[in-house]
């Protein structure tokens, strides 16, 4: 398929409408640890609104906690994250900023940590309290923790304490082609759902970089970024995948983590233009 038909597919998905999004509240210059405004909140949340249900946020300090406010001010569902990382002083302000979030109504699916086995921030134990604090604190609210799907096969005391499986599903970080990167995606899910258990499975994130080197046989294109937005979508929508597509918007700093893809992932540019 040409790319001018590809962008043409892209632009027909965008409008029948995501399950979700994840938000990128970072403008160029910016990264975690600065400030960031409601007014730069504001403004992208009006960008994505018309073409996502629910948006997903990260962190409920240094402004991040208005994310889920303004969302709901637009009609939106938040999945809202506590970033936990191993400095105990910000963790705390993490989680009591998000069960306060939740106490207050602006917060439908709450996760605690993201990806913090894997980076290796705490130990298993201390992750643990931090999820049955918020459970015991917001009963009414479903509680996860989102980590790669393997995660949860691997850690039955953390997949236990979950009400909700929230699992990151990246092909191309498993340097997968992009022309396998579909049934490798669903082979990760039924992992997920299999290790649930019955539990719920949300992909909370999944996504294709637009530029940038490759990792094995993974490469990043503007096609290939298209084609697999594509794909994900239609089988969202065709077998009812809840899916936090990652990203919203292109962030310069991730660079740092993940080498040059890092800047690459989002459905619109740094300047919050669509990219098709």
């Amino acid at each position: 398929m040409s790319v001018k038909k590809l962008r043409k597919l892209a632009k027909t998905t965008l409008k029948d409408g995501l399950h979700g999004l994840c938000f990128s509240p970072y403008v160029e210059g910016q990264q975690p640890g600065d400030q960031v405004s409601e007014k730069q909140i504001r403004k992208r949340i009006e960008v994505i609104q018309p073409y996502t249900k629910w948006v997903r946020s990260f962190s409920c300090t240094e402004g991040n906690e208005l994310i889920p406010k303004i969302a709901k001010e637009y009609g939106m569902q938040t999945l809202v994250g506590a970033w936990l990382g191993s400095d105990p002083e910000t963790n705390e302000k993490e989680i009591a900023g998000l069960i306060e979030l939740a106490n207050e109504g602006y917060v439908d699916v709450a996760a605690v940590g993201n990806e913090v086995m894997y980076r290796g921030d705490l130990t298993e134990e201390e992750l643990l309290k931090h999820i049955y604090l918020v459970k015991d604190a917001v009963p009414n609210i479903n509680v996860g923790y989102v980590d790669a799907y393997y995660e949860f096969s691997e850690r039955p005391k953390i997949t236990e304490a979950c009400d909700i499986i929230l699992a990151n599903c990246y092909p191309f970080w498993e340097g997968c082609d992009l022309d396998y990167s579909l049934l490798y995606m669903k082979d990760m899910y039924q992992r997920a759902i299999k290790a649930g258990n019955g539990k719920k499975v949300i992909i909370t994130e999944t996504g294709w970089p637009s530029q940038g080197t490759n990792l094995e046989g993974a490469f990043p294109s503007y096609p290939n970024a298209l084609k697999y937005f594509i794909n994900t979508q239609k089988w969202s929508l065709e077998e009812d995948i809840e899916i936090f597509y990652f990203s919203s918007f292109d962030e310069g700093w991730k660079t740092g983590d993940e080498g040059d893809v890092g800047a690459y992932w989002g459905l619109w540019n740094k300047n919050e233009k669509l990219k098709f």
